[in-house]
């Protein structure tokens, strides 16, 4: 028992630390160790409520030196220099509880501190923060602002740089492919003048020709040579005439076929039917298609067929090889063939159309007559069409020339 004089401590510590929690536990604590304390002045009572217990001075729990009894002593400075709770703490024997008072008073008084400085600190860098001028923030705005102007300009000069290489590089490209076109251009002029030449020449020479002659031999070999036209197959003319303009027909089928090839620096291949006429056809057949092939492989432009009648029926087959419209051997070449009817004379107010015709029928008695064999390698009625259709390109008639020296063409 302790005596109504000594103040009681209470028996758990840690019951009265959750009590210290509460403010309503701690002011019935308050209430109910007033009377125990012994601080009251003898004779006078304290009122809950009343206006000593508002201005009394807070309750301190403070442990004795040397024991294990705490008491609940008033914060007055004379309590403090008696009791020196809060400066000096004894030590604690062996086996006692640890008083957890003070650390707690402490660790609080700690925390409102340290909260305290942090906000203090929190509130000086915010007010250090908007106190900062706006010179961070416009030299970055300004920095940002350089570096989006220097990539705009970096990504324009780089358009540029590309569009005057992509210019440069079409520009040559087209001169590369301009200059074979040039070449070619100049190259091709050169031809038609020279045909066109030699052609006026001709014309002032065998002026006893119709002009149909001259004017459709002149659009047909010119549009062969013209070298922007793709060559899809051989220029095939056939010049026939009576016999009174066999010298003629002879002169001026040579002249035509030297003219077209002296335009191109080439030659002339001459084929003459009348030494063949007593052959093989399979003979005559071997030797034209020699002399053909090997004159076009040595650039020789064009061949002269003279005389296309007198050749054997079946050899004539070979010329299927050469002047067929598709799958010609050679395509940019000229054949001229001659064809000498057995009349006198054709009258000049014989049609194209009409001189065509006669020349068909003249081959068509000389080639299918029933003196010829009839062999695969013969002439027969169907092949004989498919020959005429590959040699009929342009039939064109000759008259005789009075100025014509008795030898020689010219």
């Amino acid at each position: 028992m302790v005596g109504d004089g000594e103040e009681r401590a209470p028996p758990h510590a840690p019951e009265l630390k959750h009590r210290r929690k509460s403010p309503r536990f701690a002011a019935e604590t308050e209430a109910e160790a007033e009377p125990d304390s012994g601080g009251a002045p003898e004779g006078a009572e304290w009122a809950f409520g009343g206006p000593g217990s508002l201005t009394r001075p807070p309750i301190r729990a403070c442990r004795a030196a040397g024991g294990s009894s705490a008491s609940f002593l008033p914060d007055s400075p004379a309590e403090e220099e008696v009791n020196d709770c809060d400066v000096t703490e004894p030590k604690k024997p062996a086996g006692d509880q640890p008083n957890v008072y003070t650390p707690l008073k402490e660790s609080k008084a700690e925390f409102f501190e340290n909260t305290r400085e942090h906000h203090s600190t929190k509130s000086q860098s915010r007010s250090k923060f908007r106190d900062q001028p706006s010179t961070g923030k416009q030299s970055r705005h300004l920095a940002k602002k350089d570096g989006s102007q220097s990539g705009f300009l970096k990504g324009w000069t780089l358009v540029l740089v590309l569009l005057i290489s992509i210019s440069v590089f079409s520009f040559l490209w087209i001169k590369m492919l301009s200059l074979p076109d040039a070449t070619l251009s100049r190259r091709n002029t050169q031809i038609l003048q020279a045909f066109r030449a030699q052609m006026k020449k001709l014309r002032n020479t065998y002026q006893s020709q119709d002009p149909n002659l001259w004017k459709r031999t002149h659009v047909f070999l010119e549009k062969h040579l013209n070298t922007s036209h793709l060559h899809l197959e051989p220029a095939i003319l056939l010049f026939t005439a009576g016999q009174e303009a066999e010298k003629a027909l002879r002169c001026l089928s040579d002249e035509i076929a030297n003219a077209f090839a002296f335009s191109q620096n080439a030659t002339t291949i001459k084929i003459n039917g009348a030494d063949k006429a007593i052959l093989d056809s399979d003979v005559v057949k071997l030797e034209v298609d020699d002399e053909l092939s090997s004159g076009f492989r040595e650039g020789k432009k064009v061949a002269v067929v003279h005389r296309f009648e007198l050749l054997p029926a079946g050899s004539t087959l070979i010329f299927y090889k050469y002047c067929d419209h598709e799958n010609a051997a050679f395509k940019d070449v000229a054949l001229v063939l001659t064809v000498l009817l057995d009349e006198q004379s054709l009258r000049k107010s014989l049609t194209l159309q009409e001189v065509e015709e006669k020349v068909r029928d003249f081959l068509w008695t000389k080639f299918t007559s029933s003196g010829v064999p009839s062999s695969f390698n013969s002439m027969d009625t169907d092949k004989l069409s498919g020959l005429w259709s590959r040699i009929s390109h342009l039939v064109l008639p000759v008259w005789p020339e009075k100025s014509l020296l008795m030898e020689g063409c010219t």
